[in-house]
Order: structure tokens, then sequence, then C-alpha cells
């Protein structure tokens, strides 16, 4: 549900002020690009897992949302007019898409196709934040929709630590599986990206200030 929130900020803040600047066009590719990796099967029928309505829409969400951001942004007026490229200048796929890809075919549980893109998506989504982060620290002055988009982003994923936590103390396979070290690691980095920034953005609510460190 934060997750969704997520989502639901970022819309708001571009509806709200028909603009998506200080927003990362490279953050919302590299996760467009982390849903579609990591939920093949729901392009590749014979390899199809149906857990559960919940699960399933979960899935078309994330992609449709991500998807829908990167279109707006790339395509449509008055977005695409107030993006800043030069701003956005994190070269995501040198400095993650390729890491991220040379990482999951050395280091994954399985060597399968759907395994190494599983993987792949774990390790991006680890770092997907990044050009946000560095685009807010050039702007220096951060809309609070923007700022709470990311503090979302944040408490999902600290939220998912409390997750693997009891996962880890109530299932048993759960210590042996190598997929869970790929994620646990991957987890606490991508975590601990968000610890600079949650710390001016508590300062920033109690002093009611807008200001993030340059």
């Amino acid at each position: 549900m934060v997750h969704l929130a997520s989502f639901a900020v970022l819309f708001l803040k571009m509806l709200s002020s028909r603009s998506v600047e200080g927003i990362s066009l490279k953050t919302q590719e590299l996760y467009l690009l982390v849903f579609v990796t990591r939920y093949l099967d729901l392009f590749h029928i014979p390899t199809f897992t149906f857990l559960h309505v919940y699960n399933t829409c979960m899935k078309i969400i994330y992609i449709a949302a991500s998807a829908t951001i990167v279109y707006y942004i790339r395509r449509k007026n008055p977005w695409k007019a107030s993006y800043k490229k030069q701003e956005d200048s994190f070269m995501h796929l040198q400095f993650a898409i390729a890491p991220c890809a040379a990482l999951a075919l050395l280091i994954h549980s399985e060597f399968t196709i759907v395994e190494l893109f599983w993987t792949f998506s774990i390790y991006l989504e680890a770092v997907a934040i990044m050009p946000q982060l560095i685009l807010m620290q050039r702007f220096g002055n951060v809309e609070n929709l923007t700022a709470n988009y990311v503090a979302c982003l944040g408490a999902y994923r600290a939220l998912y630590i409390l997750n693997w936590i009891y996962r880890l103390y109530y299932e048993d396979h759960y210590h042996s599986s190598k997929a869970t070290w790929i994620v646990w690691i991957s987890g606490v980095v991508q975590t601990a990206l968000y610890c600079d920034f949650f710390y001016y953005y508590a300062l920033s609510k109690w002093y009611n200030k807008t200001m993030l460190p340059q």
C-alpha cells in the first residue's frame, strides 16, 4: 500500500502542477525496466504463475503506472516541456543497467532466462532511485510532493526488511536459499541509499522547510 501511495503522490504532483520538474525520467525508466524484467510471467503464458488476483493486479499496476509516467514525460506536453534533461544527467545505462546485468550473470541462484532477469531486476531496483536522489540534491529546494514520493518509496523498502526478518524467523527454507541472500543484500543497499535523504527529510518536516543538502 505504501508503494501504491508513492505512485499516487507522483501522479498528484504531475496533475496538480502540470509539470515534472524535479522528477527523474531516468529513475522512472529504471523502475519500468525493473517491473518488466521481474514480472516476465505476465508476458509468457507457459511460465505464468497465478497466485491470486491481488498478486497479478499489483504486477499489472506497477508496470502500467511506471509506463504511464515515462510516456507523459517523454511524449506529452506540458509535462515533456517541463522536464529538464540537462539536470537529469545520471548515466543510468553505464552505471546502473550494465553493472546490474553483469552482476546477475555472475551471481544468481539458477542459470535460466527467467531467473537471470529476476535477479537483474533485484539488483537494478537497489540503485534505481539514485538518479532521483542526485537530481534532488542538484535542485536543493524540492517540492513537498516530490519529497513525499521518495519518502514513500523509502518506507516501502524499509517495511520489506521487516517482512524479511519475519520470514527468516518463521520459514525454515528462507535460511538456505541463495535467492534470499541476493534479495537481502540488495534490499539493504537500497535502504541505505535512502538514509541521507530521510535525515534531511525529517529535518525539513520538523522545521517546515523544503531544503535538501547541496
